[in-house]
């Protein structure tokens, strides 16, 4: 069997990135939808809100089409599947849904995504600051979603810990390793491991942007 070239590779780790970003988002949909009480169709929509609004947005920017979700309709499958067995589960195991509980499947799915829209971007010939807020956008609209549908101030504003700035960071992280001539697949993991790391510190340090003061 003929070996991939780089650029495939690197397609394939994107498609890889997707997939377990649209798991991680999916999952903090269902935790959220079934934290607010929503009956099976509810948690359904609100898991599928979060795993597909960000990469679809990104992909209407892009004028990209078919929406990935479109192309890979395993994903739709995997999303579905998902729902059902987490529910199942924690209805057996008294699972507890807290805030707290939503934070890491969140922020794993924002580096992920993140990532993701970076690299689409940069392939559909986008400049450096357009492929950083597609990242961005990709990163953060799937959860801005969700919130908003389960009726509350989206976790990207609220909490005053960085969220979009750590994405923001993180797409920047991308470009600086793709300039020092790295394969995609390297800067792509450097805008996982910069996004989740800045992510996962502000939240285990409590760290928090200033509020605005009238």
């Amino acid at each position: 069997m003929a070996a991939l070239n780089p650029g495939e590779f690197s397609q394939n780790i994107q498609l890889g990135i997707e997939v377990v970003a649209t798991l991680a988002f999916a999952l903090s949909g269902i935790l959220e939808g079934a934290r607010k009480r929503l009956d099976a169709v509810g948690v359904c929509v609100v898991a599928f809100l979060a795993a597909f609004g960000g990469g679809t947005l990104r992909d209407l920017l892009l004028d990209v089409r078919p929406f990935f979700w479109v192309k890979y309709i395993e994903l739709l499958w995997a999303v579905f599947v998902l729902c059902i067995v987490a529910m199942l589960f924690m209805r057996q195991r008294h699972f507890k849904f807290t805030e707290k509980a939503i934070l890491w499947p969140d922020t794993l799915g924002l580096g992920l995504f993140t990532a993701a829209g970076v690299f689409a971007s940069i392939m559909a010939g986008m400049p450096s600051l357009v492929a950083v807020f597609m990242g961005v956008i990709t990163g953060v609209f799937g959860g801005v979603l969700r919130d908003i549908v389960c009726n509350e101030i989206p976790q990207a504003f609220k909490d005053h810990r960085p969220y979009a700035i750590c994405a923001f960071f993180g797409g920047w992280a991308y470009i600086g390793l793709r300039e020092l001539g790295n394969p995609a697949y390297v800067n792509m993991l450097g805008c996982v491991l910069v996004t989740v790391g800045l992510r996962a510190f502000a939240v285990w340090r409590d760290v928090r942007l200033p509020e605005w003061r009238s």
